[in-house]
């Protein structure tokens, strides 16, 4: 297995070793309309905060910023000057201020709770209308910095304490643990299957791979249903593109049986030129009496739309691909045998809601202007994973394993890896979704 390091990069110590790790002056952007490498953004973010780098000598490297909730800000498949797949806001890092409603540090992958909407928000006060003028993250989650909890040989691991209220005026009190790893190919086999992970550790396939594992412990009283029950919810934030494509992998069947296939109108109705919803007889690990299909939908950045795919249709699996870069990003999370047994909660803004306990496994969010003459949050796009919501007693525990996998490769073996993980080739996404 190869040697994983971590490193501390302070902040007042950033410019000399952002210098020794890559040529070139530390800018604090590269050349109007090119995008940052991995070595750019991270001399960005040392400039601004705190960071703490895992690598390995095959040149895959994650930053992650405790100070910022935790999140993980980017990775690279090859080393500094490698691209920077995370969205990373640089304007608002800039601008230094603090906004209530969302602190958009960007970051391709960080931690909330849900639900989101609903009688159980954790996002909206009681009684408000469920609008994004009163949409307001938990400061819970929102602002503060973690606490690096591991020792300087060890696995990363930051800690944090939190204590939010919902929308049904339930208080809760939580110890949260968030650990973060790389991922090698004796990782994949056991995630993805050999076939999936040979091809990703053929000579000349470059790739980082990292897993979060998330804990929430209750430190309050016992949680009911009655009372309002939360999930761990973690997003990924990647750039966006005009020709990147996300694909979602579903549960095919009867309607009647299983419910809709997708959700589509968390932000109004979904154009069909950025949303399809293709039938299959295969995907990863269908049987003949399970097979599946995909979900295809546009991560350019350019249009607000959200979808989700619920606990009667979910996979514990998806994916992106980015045709201009070359590059097959995998998601992979944990997820009980039978999702159908547990209870998902819904997201969905308004209600109050008749089935509160019946929501989504996956989502994705392509960003744009929420309306005319407004300003979107990026651009970027996300994909998502939901842990299913449990009545926790004082001291019991959630768990949550949450995995990115970003590949490039020659087109063969990224339609390879589509093919096996995904269910879907290269060719057959491109003719349904043709780029812009």
């Amino acid at each position: 297995m190869s040697r994983i390091l971590r490193t501390l990069i302070p902040l007042t110590a950033a410019l000399a070793a952002v210098a020794a790790a890559w040529p070139g002056p530390a800018a604090e952007a590269p050349q109007k309309g090119t995008p940052m490498s991995y070595g750019e953004m991270r001399a960005f973010l040392a400039k601004h905060t705190d960071l703490v780098e895992l690598t390995n000598p095959e040149g895959a490297r994650v930053a992650v910023c405790p100070a910022w909730q935790g999140r993980v800000m980017t990775s690279t498949t090859g080393g500094t000057g490698g691209p920077s797949f995370g969205f990373v806001n640089e304007e608002f890092i800039r601008a230094g201020r603090p906004d209530p409603h969302f602190a958009n540090y960007g970051g391709e992958e960080r931690l909330w709770l849900s639900p989101e909407g609903g009688q159980f928000s954790l996002w909206f006060k009681p009684g408000v209308q469920q609008t994004l003028a009163d949409w307001y993250t938990p400061p819970a989650f929102n602002e503060g910095a973690w606490k690096i909890v591991s020792g300087p040989d060890e696995p990363l691991a930051m800690a944090t304490v939190m204590k939010l209220r919902n929308a049904s005026a339930t208080e809760f009190h939580f110890d949260v643990r968030r650990e973060v790893r790389l991922l090698g190919v004796s990782d994949l086999c056991k995630l993805l299957g050999p076939g999936a992970a040979g091809a990703i550790g053929r000579n000349g396939v470059k790739f980082v791979a990292y897993e979060t594992n998330n804990r929430l412990t209750n430190r309050g009283e016992p949680m009911t249903r009655p009372r309002g029950l939360v999930s761990i919810w973690i997003l990924g934030m990647l750039n966006c593109g005009p020709q990147c494509v996300v694909v979602v992998p579903y549960k095919d069947g009867d309607a009647a049986r299983l419910g809709p296939v997708v959700k589509s109108d968390y932000f109004g109705p979904v154009p069909p030129d950025r949303l399809k919803v293709l039938g299959g007889a295969g995907g990863p690990g269908a049987k003949p009496d399970d097979p599946s299909g995909v979900v295809l939908f546009r991560g350019d950045g350019n249009y607000r739309a959200k979808i989700g795919v619920s606990q009667r249709r979910a996979r514990n699996v998806l994916g992106a691909i980015d045709f201009q870069l070359g590059v097959l990003t995998l998601v992979q999370f944990s997820m009980p045998d039978d999702p159908t047994r547990e209870a998902y909660l819904n997201n969905a803004w308004g209600g109050p809601h008749a089935g509160p306990y019946t929501g989504d496994v996956v989502n994705s969010y392509n960003d744009g202007p929420p309306g005319p003459g407004k300003k979107g949050l990026g651009p970027f796009y996300e994909v998502e994973s939901l842990s299913p919501a449990r009545p926790l007693a004082g001291g019991e525990s959630l768990v949550h394993c949450h995995r990115t996998i970003h590949i490039q490769a020659d087109a063969a073996t990224l339609d390879h890896l589509a093919r096996q993980v995904l269910g879907i080739g290269l060719d057959e996404i491109r003719k349904q979704m043709p780029g812009k």
